[in-house]
């Protein structure tokens, strides 16, 4: 079938084009946020195809993905048909709900023309969705290439803007792990972190920023971290530390959000006490063998619960379920 959607999320967007569908990824002279066409530093197949608002209104569309609340409006202005009345609607729901938790109410709630689709079973917990149809599709990865190697005995961290969102990213609390080993950080928006923490009263710190690797590429760079530290407070669960335990990578993880399901407690470390991380990070950095016992075992769960095909299948299924009821 047609899937229109938008390059919103580069990781999941990823995976999800893996698939066997034709995608149709919207893109504009400025390549903005509604515009933004095929991805640069991921590998995406050929069946994820760049196409222009102006075609979009002739072109046969099977399915609509709307991942943001205004899409839906756009993909009307677009398509000249209204998703979820005139062609089948699917929205995805990435984030953890914000404001007033947990009485936030979705902005697709109480509706009857779509299926709203979480990615993790803690966000449509969280979550008011009135009387909307639910569902969750758990993520699922395109396998790394590389493999654990923990080389170095640093740790590391993948997030994004973690100058401006600070206590939601954890940022506030990398002095401490910097404290034990060498801590690198890789994202968008973390060429100023050094800057940043010394500005906040942590200066001289062991802490690096990675401006934005290709994937491959930060893959290379994590394998050779001895463990993978996970500080965000309210999130998500991230791709990137479902990649990490996929590579091979012990996890040491705040004890929030999804991540409590998602990280058992032979593959890694979580707690809500800082204190207990930072211990167990130390642990990690001082002993090899340990963080390999114990990256195995993410590295088994995460494939077997994260796996693409898993992945695939189950959007198969809820693509095929909403076409059909539609026709």
């Amino acid at each position: 079938m047609n899937v229109l959607l938008w390059h919103v999320h580069g990781s999941w967007t990823t995976s999800f084009v893996h698939g066997k569908h034709r995608y149709l990824v919207p893109v504009t002279p400025d390549r903005g946020p509604y515009g933004l066409g095929r991805a640069r530093t991921y590998p995406w197949p050929d069946n994820a195809l760049e196409i222009t608002p102006e075609d979009l209104a002739h072109t046969d569309v099977d399915l609509v993905i709307l991942q943001r609340p205004e899409e839906l409006d756009l993909a009307t202005e677009w398509l000249r048909r209204r998703p979820g009345r005139d062609l089948p609607a699917i929205y995805v729901e990435h984030n953890t709900p914000k404001g007033d938790v947990p009485h936030t109410r979705h902005p697709m709630a109480d509706r009857d023309d779509l299926l709203l689709t979480h990615v993790t079973h803690f966000n449509e917990l969280f979550y008011d969705n009135g009387t909307t149809r639910t569902t969750v599709i758990e993520h699922g990865v395109v396998p790394p290439t590389t493999e654990w190697t923990g080389e170095l005995d640093r740790l590391a961290v993948v997030t994004n803007e973690p100058v401006r969102r600070w206590r939601i990213t954890g940022t506030d609390l990398m002095p401490r792990f910097a404290a034990v080993a060498p801590l690198d950080v890789f994202g968008m928006g973390v060429a100023g972190l050094p800057e940043a923490l010394a500005s906040a009263g942590a200066p001289g710190l062991p802490v690096s920023g990675h401006e934005d690797l290709p994937q491959h590429a930060m893959h290379t760079e994590l394998a050779r971290r001895r463990a993978y530290l996970h500080l965000c407070r309210w999130t998500s669960l991230g791709l990137s530390l479902i990649e990490a335990m996929t590579m091979g990578m012990p996890v040491v993880a705040l004890a929030t959000t999804e991540a409590v399901d998602a990280v058992p407690p032979d593959a890694g470390v979580l707690s809500t006490r800082v204190e207990t991380l930072v211990e167990a990070a130390r642990w990690l950095t001082e002993d090899r063998d340990a963080a390999h016992r114990l990256g195995t075992r993410a590295r088994d769960v995460a494939k077997q619960r994260f796996g693409l095909d898993r992945f695939l299948a189950d959007w198969d299924r809820i693509m095929e379920e909403e076409t059909c009821a539609s026709r």
